[in-house]
């Protein structure tokens, strides 16, 4: 990643009922590059990563979804938003900046199929 992009934290959903995610911090992100590529390349990065529990690292993570941006306000949700999809997933063909990732952008990256189910049954465990 070039040093010269954007610091974004991408916010790892394991699962959306227990509220068990694990925050990463990127540096140097290009904003220019797909959507497509940066999951890729935070894919490769949890794989790899030391520290990073083995559910973690072997998760089927498939989505993003913008969580937050810098000086804006934030969500109620302890994990991500249920609502606004289809203006905060991002779509994968798009680039970054494209989809609305700025500097100091959070989003989340999980299993779209634990959304669905979540969303349509939105109960925590604990």
């Amino acid at each position: 990643m070039s040093a010269e992009g954007s610091t974004i934290t991408v916010r790892l959903v394991r699962s959306f009922q227990h509220r068990n995610f694990r925050p990463l911090v990127f540096h140097g992100v290009p904003l220019e590059q797909t959507v497509r590529e940066f999951m890729a390349f935070v894919r490769q990065d949890v794989s790899s990563r030391a520290g990073l529990p083995p559910p973690f690292k072997n998760y089927k993570y498939d989505t993003m979804k913008i969580i937050h941006q810098a000086h804006k306000s934030k969500t109620g949700e302890l994990v991500v938003s249920l609502e606004d999809d289809d203006k905060l997933i991002l779509k994968e063909d798009s680039t970054l900046k494209a989809a609305g990732v700025e500097n100091e952008t959070e989003l989340a990256f999980f299993c779209e199929e634990d959304y669905r189910n979540y969303r349509a049954n939105p109960v925590s465990a604990w």
